[in-house]
């Protein structure tokens, strides 16, 4: 692999990530919730479900959700699915700074792995990461030397970069709930829910591109 193919990989990646998408968020109201330190399964699940998204491309996955209309469509509606339940259920939060705070002391080992499972199911239910990813990554291999290995150093930058911007993300989620007041934190964790139920729904209208 090309050095400048890398480096365009990883400016390309860094916006892609940094625009606010399901993990992203997840990030963001884990922090405010759990803190940093608690919203670090979630950060761990997104990561490992980059490997498995890139993984399953190299394989040929997503070229078989671009040619099959019907597993396209089930992997589609679980995960429009998905989110609409977590959006829904930040809306129907009560966001209490109390609340969180004590989520943030008190969060166990059952509250760690739904934050992981979370993150995970959200990435790995989403057919557009397959579509993406199997669109975009073959731009950056060179045909002419073995595959794998280059696979598997753009799986590990994206999933560093992925895990740095989440933590930002985390970071600002877990300062935000210091000086916002009790209002602010609810309209933080709605807002977050709402634009969660947003990408469901753009994620139901998704269509396949014809072959």
């Amino acid at each position: 692999m090309h050095a400048a193919a890398l480096f365009a990989f990883i400016a390309v990646s860094f916006i892609g990530i940094a625009t606010p998408g399901p993990t992203v968020l997840l990030a963001l109201t884990n922090g405010s919730r759990f803190g940093v330190r608690g919203a670090l399964a979630g950060m761990v699940g997104a990561v490992l479900s980059d490997f498995v998204l890139i993984g399953s491309v190299a394989i040929g996955l997503g070229a078989l959700l671009a040619a099959s209309e019907f597993w396209f469509s089930m992997l589609k509606w679980m995960g429009a699915a998905y989110l609409a339940f977590l959006g829904i259920m930040m809306l129907r939060s009560k966001g209490t700074i109390d609340g969180m705070l004590k989520a943030n002391a008190e969060h166990a080992k059952g509250t760690v792995l739904s934050i992981w499972m979370k993150s995970f199911m959200v990435a790995v239910t989403n057919p557009k990461g397959y579509l993406f990813f199997s669109a975009f990554l073959p731009q950056f291999i060179d045909p002419s030397a073995p595959q794998m290995p280059q696979y598997a150093i753009l799986a590990l930058v994206f999933a560093s970069l992925d895990f740095a911007i989440m933590f930002g993300y985390a970071v600002f989620g877990s300062q935000a709930v210091r000086f916002l007041k009790t209002e602010g934190t609810t309209l933080l964790e709605r807002a977050c829910g709402g634009a969660l139920l947003a990408l469901a729904g753009s994620l139901a209208l998704y269509r396949r591109a014809a072959n």
